[in-house]
């Protein structure tokens, strides 16, 4: 298979490639970076395009796959920053769309990202329980969920040409090279690690490993299609994940992180700490994918096992 993918040098994307050139398949990646850069991450098998404009009308791939985005939580969501976020997701994904109703050849599969951010963040009164969100739950109103709307909205005007659309609604990928979980390392493992704020919002996460293959599952599956939640079918609150990821890694984790530093450090976009999704991946399993790593405790000690 010929398969283009964009966002190839982030954090899944990479993970992904390898598995695909492992896999035999040939790979194009539009990306920013140097051709060199692409390169040294991905290796020399990877062929690199800039722009949708070098791409020619007559290629012919077997599949797309949409990963292209910037870090939701690398910086504080100033207007400026919610513009880059909106830009590398929806935007691209417009320009991607409208390149496919212009090429020749149309892949017969699009499989694009999105985040489980699409449900809204809430956390449960003190005694209640947060309530598990499948695929059929409705959009929230926060900037996150619009975002995640928008950006599946642009997808699936690829459906009206006749195009197999998945819609990929990640949650927290864990994985000690990138992510939420490279950052709360090195505080951990010098017990500094500890619960957020009122520690009752949920953690939906899943392994790297079934990340990658949920994608590979959903790029084969001829009869996939829709949204799906790439989330691992046991969420846990972040009480639960605080301590799982101190057992593991065996250091203390008793100093909290209150409300207003993440506020101070990242406006608007703390929410997604202080709330949470509590995100199940009913579609998935319904339709066959199996998780390898379906609990906390067995991914984190998979990936962090020394």
């Amino acid at each position: 298979m010929h398969i283009l993918v964009t966002g190839g040098t982030g954090f899944i994307g990479r993970h992904l490639i390898h598995r695909l050139l492992e896999e035999g398949e040939q790979v194009t990646v539009l990306s920013r970076q140097k051709a060199e850069t692409v390169e040294k991450l991905l290796g020399s098998q990877v062929k690199t395009v800039h722009s949708f404009q070098d791409i020619p009308l007559d290629a012919v791939f077997d599949a797309i796959i949409n990963l292209a985005g910037e870090g939701i939580l690398d910086r504080r969501w100033s207007k400026s920053r919610k513009q880059v976020l909106v830009s590398s997701r929806v935007e691209l994904t417009h320009k991607l769309v409208n390149w496919i109703e212009r090429a020749d050849y149309k892949p017969p599969v699009l499989i694009s990202g999105s985040a489980i951010g699409i449900y809204g963040s809430g956390i449960p009164a003190v005694g209640e329980v947060s309530q598990p969100l499948d695929e059929s739950a409705a959009a929230g109103h926060d900037f996150a969920a619009k975002l995640c709307e928008d950006w599946e909205k642009a997808a699936l005007r690829a459906d009206d040409l006749g195009i197999r659309v998945c819609r990929v609604r990640t949650g927290v990928v864990l994985h000690p090279s990138g992510g939420a979980l490279k950052k709360m390392l090195l505080p951990f493992r010098l017990g500094l690690g500890g619960v957020i704020a009122s520690s009752r919002q949920m953690f939906s996460w899943i392994h790297m490993n079934d990340m990658v293959n949920l994608l590979l599952f959903l790029l084969h599956t001829d009869s996939a299609k829709g949204a799906y939640n790439a989330a691992a079918p046991c969420p846990v609150d972040n009480y639960q994940y605080t301590k799982a990821l101190g057992q593991v890694i065996q250091r203390p984790t008793v100093i909290p992180v209150p409300a207003f530093v993440l506020k101070t450090l990242l406006g608007e976009g703390a929410a997604m700490l202080l709330e949470g999704q509590n995100v199940v991946p009913k579609k998935a399993q319904s339709e066959g994918f199996e998780f390898t790593f379906p609990d906390l405790d067995s991914a984190l000690t998979s990936l962090l096992r020394y």
